[in-house]
């Protein structure tokens, strides 16, 4: 017995542990409310999503059973779309490109005589010289310039009896470039030059020079070409789709890869009307200050045409949807479904793209997966 007790009194302590434990009372669980029943708004065949029915069946072309399509968000259904928000921005645009020093046409100088002559004594007689509006070019000896100056010098002396005349040969003189200087010269020395001397009609520099000591010129035959190179053109080439983003007037930057550490700035003043069909690029011309001459004709530049920054409506690139023939934006509502917006655009500028009319700053626009959104828009 003495061995049996300790047993029993175990076994009786035990089932009553079991007792309080089993009679503790329950903590009731909270009620679970029913999931909402889904509203089917019509079925589809799985394999042509454009085949609807209203009551569920098989599909007449595979005979698939066909899958109902229900009534929910939009932002439920596509699963990782992200949303971005339109503001507004200060956006610019920076057209990168290459291009060739040339001479300002505006400042180029073709000299010529407008007589038949011979040239008697060069006093340029050297191509690249540098030299001064004004200078001593060549002396040219005509025989038609020395009978016509005679003939003014008679038409002088007897300028009581017919100053029609005496007018007469002194327009035949200015206009072969004689001068007025050198026709009072003529009228107070009496005597008719054998010679005459033409000077440079502009400071800068000989590009080229045709006169030889002892030729004969031709009326209009170039002798010397002088270009002032004072201010210079940049002939930039272009590629056409960059073409929005320049304008007359744009500010620009000029960078020479064997001059370093400096930079000229200059402005676009013209933009060619024809496009290059082989490179497909269009002539920018800017023009640069170069009063200190360190830029040279034929010399290769790279250059940066800006467009000025503006505050303007923008949203991330990857929000647009480019079709082709439309420019698409879907933007979120307040029931977390998507409205399409077609959108006109403007700049772009890294990541970011300029909306010019369609969306408004504040709202929200899908940046990711919104082609499916777009897809599923076609869907239904």
């Amino acid at each position: 017995m003495k061995t049996i007790l300790p047993w029993i009194l175990s076994l009786l302590l035990a089932t009553a542990l079991v007792v309080v434990v089993v009679a503790r009372p329950q903590t009731p669980a909270a009620p679970v409310a029913p999931l909402p029943a889904k509203k089917v708004l019509y079925w589809v065949d799985p394999m042509h999503p454009s085949y609807r029915a209203d009551k569920p069946g098989k599909a007449p072309d595979c005979g698939m059973d066909l899958v109902p399509v229900y009534d929910e968000p939009k932002s439920t259904q596509l699963i990782g779309v992200k949303t971005g928000v339109a503001e507004m921005r200060a956006l610019g645009r920076e057209v990168h490109t290459v291009g060739r020093i040339a001479v300002d046409e505006t400042r180029l100088y073709k000299v010529s005589t407008k007589f038949e002559g011979y040239i008697d004594k060069l006093y340029v007689n050297v191509t690249g010289q540098q030299i001064r509006r004004g200078q001593p070019l060549f002396s040219v000896y005509s025989p038609d310039l020395l009978a016509t100056q005679q003939e003014y010098l008679l038409a002088l002396r007897a300028a009581k009896q017919s100053p029609s005349l005496l007018e007469a040969a002194k327009q035949r003189l200015l206009l072969w470039d004689i001068t007025p200087a050198d026709v009072r010269q003529l009228e107070r020395s009496g005597t008719a030059r054998k010679t005459l001397t033409i000077t440079a009609p502009a400071s800068g520099y000989v590009l080229n020079k045709i006169a030889v000591e002892g030729a004969r010129v031709m009326p209009g035959e170039p002798l010397f070409e002088i270009a002032n190179l004072d201010r210079v053109w940049l002939l930039a080439d272009v590629y056409e789709s960059e073409l929005p983003y320049i304008h007359n007037g744009a500010d620009a930057t000029m960078t020479l890869t064997y001059i370093p550490g400096r930079t000229w700035r200059g402005r676009v003043s013209f933009i060619a009307p024809t496009v290059d069909p082989m490179t497909r690029t269009v002539k920018v011309r800017i023009e640069f200050d170069n009063r200190d001459a360190t830029l040279k004709p034929d010399m290769f530049a790279d250059v940066v045409i800006e467009q000025p920054s503006r505050n303007v409506i923008a949203v991330p690139d990857s929000a647009v949807l480019q079709t082709g023939t439309r420019n698409v934006v879907y933007v979120m509502k307040t029931d977390g479904t998507f409205d399409r917006r077609d959108v006109t655009l403007g700049t772009k500028e890294g990541e970011l793209r300029e909306i010019r009319s369609g969306i408004a700053a504040g709202e929200k626009v899908a940046t990711e997966a919104n082609f499916l959104i777009d897809s599923e828009a076609r869907l239904r």
